[in-house]
């Protein structure tokens, strides 16, 4: 009808085509077609490529990231029209079992969960999923600057080894520097004395909060609550086997990978670590001698 009405009177078409003239006309009032599906053919592929548990500002800032730039209000508005929302936490549950003979330690971080440099500084705890064949336990190191888990456990039992190999972990793949500290709550398997002396022999200083206070090892309840709603609890567990490789699955595919921070400027952990790690070693291969030789301190 576009095209004809110079030749034809919009009317006469209208009846010719069996087509209201107003539902013509509000066609070429919307610009003849949808000007947002290009966006929200993208903001649908971003959200089913989370698996269903990015938020809209999430969204927001991976598609600003991917060059298509959206503003929240947009993002919320698509996502509303689409039926379609993130993941909403749910409520926590305090597990910490304090060990009242434990010796006294200082809290080295007091809150300050943003360093500078990575793999100075890390937190861990530890954490239960249920299964059909019962309890699994999961510990974790973050690294707080890149926000990056950077070593894991699980046993059936929540035992002072189960933080320790998670450590062990960490250390292994060169993510916990010499004299890091690593954080934690005040919990039996975080002030045992396997832990104290796996510390002392990788140069660790160990810090923990304050009894019953989780917002002092804020980042990894925050993890795990992350982990819970974004994974665990959208399904059941038959086996312990089965919720090992989720777990296994959601940290090192998912969350390291994929997943933006926003406390590190939406930032993917992995991508954060990578520069970090690449900057430290061409800042080595700098102090290096013309064959290779560090030069001798004068």
């Amino acid at each position: 009808m576009e095209a004809e009405r110079a030749n034809f009177p919009i009317g006469m078409m209208a009846r010719l085509l069996g087509v209201s003239r107003s539902g013509f006309y509000g066609w070429l009032a919307r610009g003849r077609g949808d000007p947002w599906a290009g966006a929200r053919e993208a903001v649908r592929a971003c959200w089913e490529a989370s698996r269903g548990r990015f938020g809209a500002r999430t969204v927001r800032m991976r598609l600003a990231a991917q060059g298509t730039p959206l503003t929240l209000y947009r993002v919320r508005k698509i996502m509303r029209g689409l039926g379609i929302r993130g993941v909403v936490r749910n409520a926590r549950k305090t597990t910490t079992v304090p060990d009242p003979g434990a010796p006294a330690r200082p809290d080295l971080v007091r809150r300050r969960f943003r360093p500078p440099v990575s793999t100075t500084v890390l937190a861990g705890d530890i954490t239960y999923l249920r299964t059909g064949q019962g309890w699994l336990h999961l510990a974790v190191a973050i690294d707080l600057s890149a926000r990056m888990v950077v070593g894991w456990s699980m046993s059936e039992r929540m035992t002072a080894g189960l933080a320790v190999s998670a450590l062990e972990m960490a250390w292994s793949r060169g993510y916990v520097a010499g004299g890091a500290i690593f954080h934690s709550d005040r919990g039996s398997q975080y002030t045992s004395r396997a832990l104290a002396e796996w510390a002392a022999a990788h140069d660790v200083r160990l810090s923990v909060g304050r009894t019953g206070s989780c917002h002092d090892n804020a980042v990894a309840e925050s993890f795990f609550a992350t982990l819970k709603n974004e994974m665990y609890s959208l399904r059941g567990w038959a086996t312990r086997a089965e919720a090992r490789h989720a777990v296994v699955e959601f940290i090192e595919a998912y969350y390291n990978r994929q997943r933006p921070h926003s406390t590190i400027g939406y930032q993917i952990p992995a991508e954060r670590m990578e520069a970090f790690m690449s900057r430290m070693e061409t800042a080595l291969a700098g102090d290096e001698g013309p064959r290779g030789e560090v030069p001798l301190a004068a």
